[in-house]
């Protein structure tokens, strides 16, 4: 069993199964300069629909952005006034310049402009979660300290960290609640990511894996042949191999939920209906196999 529909994002109630806005201004390979910009009625189009399947946690950055437009404009504009159930949670820490190309992370001194970016990107005065994506540090103390002062003056709800070791979550937590982490992981990727999902359940932290479709492919989708055990499951119930990864994400622990992104209604209908899929022991002893190769 999969466990409960829904699970806390901190102080709210969100269905396991969201929807990650990184696809949603870029066509194909996201984050890149020269990427193709997704239509933007298309786009708007996908996020009304998720809306319309139940979905009601997005997660988004500023720097996701492709020359056409970005994603937390196209957020702003397909879902404003939001709906009262619908958590937006964004990141900071990576940018990039107006061109697409990648800047040095941001200093501590340049959060507050990096949340207030995405304030005024969201057309929001207070934004439901917040999540510090750190790279390369040895702690994140520093940068996550002034992220708890933005909570404290109320331009923040809740926290989170993101790419993200156990000591990372121990040193944020002893300066304010830690309510989520976002990592890499998923079927066959990242297994040594077992234990820290359990870690985060034990501490009543959702764990939120990226890629959980993808895996190793990231950023470009999956990029090898499926595996025939995850062939097997999907034909068993009916499903997509897309299905049966994003379902076994959800039995690895109460506490995750999964943010897959698309910008096909069809893909994003999909997705959404993984949530109901529920897989048997067979198929999780099955699936163990291709986890642990």
């Amino acid at each position: 069993m999969t466990g409960p529909v829904t699970r806390n994002l901190g102080d709210f109630s969100v269905n396991r199964v969201g929807f990650g806005a990184m696809r949603l201004a870029q066509r194909g390979t996201a984050l890149i300069p020269d990427a193709v910009p997704r239509d933007r009625a298309e786009a708007i189009t996908v996020l009304r629909k998720a809306v319309e399947l139940g979905v009601d946690h997005i997660d988004t950055a500023s720097f996701y952005f492709s020359p056409a437009h970005g994603a937390n404009e196209l957020i702003h504009d397909a879902l404003a006034p939001y709906p009262d159930n619908l958590v937006i949670a964004t990141k900071v820490g990576p940018r990039r310049d107006a061109a697409g190309g990648w800047l040095p992370q941001a200093t501590p001194a340049q959060l507050r402009g990096e949340v207030e970016r995405n304030l005024r990107e969201l057309g929001l005065d207070t934004l439901d979660v917040v999540n510090l994506r750190q790279s390369g540090m040895d702690s994140v103390a520093e940068h996550f300290g002034v992220l708890a002062e933005l909570r404290t003056a109320g331009l923040i709800r809740h926290l989170g960290l993101s790419n993200v070791k156990r000591e990372h979550v121990a040193q944020a937590q002893e300066i304010a609640p830690v309510v989520c982490v976002q990592n890499s992981y998923g079927l066959g990727h990242r297994p040594q990511q077992d234990e820290f999902v359990r870690a985060c359940a034990e501490q009543g932290i959702a764990y939120v894996p990226f890629f959980a479709i993808a895996g190793a492919g990231r950023e470009a989708g999956a990029v090898q042949a499926e595996a025939e055990a995850v062939l097997t499951v999907a034909k068993e119930h009916d499903a997509t191999p897309a299905q049966v990864r994003l379902a076994w994400a959800l039995h690895q622990g109460p506490n995750v939920l999964v943010i897959p992104g698309t910008g096909d209604p069809g893909h994003l209908a999909e997705n959404v209906a993984a949530g109901e899929l529920r897989l048997s022991a067979d198929d999780l002893e099955l699936l163990a196999e291709v986890h642990r190769a």
